[in-house]
């Protein structure tokens, strides 16, 4: 190499951008992916304004004294509240007061930070009037059912409590079974479940039950039979339409590789799971792997314009029940194609 050719090759290293990424963040989330020039930033965004530093949001949290007030407030409103007996609690036992303010955002760490939960189509679900919600269930513990509940709660523009039916072992449970009425659970009975409906409620119901929280991960996201369509019955009394619902995410929580049949016997449960966690982990084991969740409310489907006896009708709730079955499949197959990742 020449020595004319020498002093070029150091005028041009000298010169060469930076081999960073831009550091701008986009509005869509995520940060430019344009390469970086010595400011730090891409030739599009030189301009632009700097980010702002970034501040742990705890820290933040801790010295605002605004929201240390604000929290305090909130704390004596609601102890003075149960004190006083200024709260309600509906004919099912549902205490609005104590789910807001102290389970739900006990439980909200684990939507938020945990499972990183995203949501789409809550366009479908109605700011009023009774809606039935009909999911898939899976991972072994009901985690489903208390994410879908934070984020109709949370993310929905009416912010809506979900009513959701329970099986009759939830309620006998000791301590969880009480903790399961106040947040707004019932017994998965016809009557209750079109009491609800007709009262304006969104009823939330996971029609696999049992078969479908206690199946093997070898079965994950292929649906069991969605019961005998009882849930059909329900709207079609209540005249509310029905709201497919897909549940990505769930199934690999506590993902099941046994059922020791004669231990669950034993101890009156439908099953008693070996996961790839437990019992090999021993109480470590009890906690859900960290997978990233997904729900999709799909388009509801109308049950207004059949015959007043159509709820009597077994051919025509059947044919109703497979229809929702097979929407909620598809939605499921859907969602797995486009997720890139379990875990991240």
């Amino acid at each position: 190499m020449s020595g004319q050719e020498r002093d070029l090759a150091e005028v041009i290293a000298i010169n060469r951008p930076s081999r960073r990424r831009c550091v701008q963040p986009l509005p869509t989330g995520g940060r430019c992916r344009n390469w970086a020039g010595p400011s730090g930033r891409c030739r599009i965004h030189e301009t632009d304004e700097p980010p702002p530093a970034a501040v742990d949001p705890s820290r933040e949290a801790s010295t605002d004294p605004s929201r240390v007030e604000e929290f305090v407030a909130g704390v004596l409103s609601f102890l003075r509240r149960r004190i006083t007996g200024a709260y309600d609690i509906d004919v099912f036992g549902f205490d609005r007061d104590l789910t807001e303010q102290v389970i739900l955002p006990l439980a909200r760490p684990l939507y938020q930070s945990y499972f990183r939960v995203r949501t789409t189509g809550l366009e479908h679900v109605p700011d009023t009037g009774g809606a039935l919600l009909v999911a898939n269930h899976a991972g072994a513990l009901p985690f489903d059912a208390i994410m879908t509940k934070i984020a109709l709660l949370d993310e929905h523009p009416a912010h809506r409590n979900l009513r959701e039916l329970a099986a009759d072992l939830a309620l006998r449970l000791p301590v969880v079974g009480a903790l399961a009425r106040k947040t707004g659970n019932t017994l998965a009975h016809d009557d209750d479940a079109v009491r609800l409906l007709k009262d304006g409620e969104l009823v939330g119901v996971w029609p696999e039950g049992f078969k479908g929280i206690g199946k093997p991960f070898s079965q994950r996201y292929k649906l069991e039979r969605f019961g005998r369509g009882g849930y059909v019955r329900v709207a079609l009394r209540a005249g509310t339409p029905i709201i497919p619902v897909a549940i990505i995410g769930s199934e690999e929580t506590y993902p099941i590789v046994g059922n020791v049949r004669w231990l669950a016997r034993l101890l009156d449960l439908p099953y008693f799971p070996i996961t790839w966690q437990f019992p090999l982990l021993g109480p470590l084991g009890l906690l859900p792997l960290p997978s990233r969740w997904f729900i999709e409310f799909g388009a509801p489907i109308a049950v207004t314009g059949l015959p007043p006896d159509a709820a009597d009708d077994p051919m025509l709730v059947l044919e109703l029940s497979e229809r929702v079955r097979d929407t909620v499949q598809q939605m499921l197959y859907r969602n797995l194609m486009g997720r890139r990742s379990v875990f991240l």
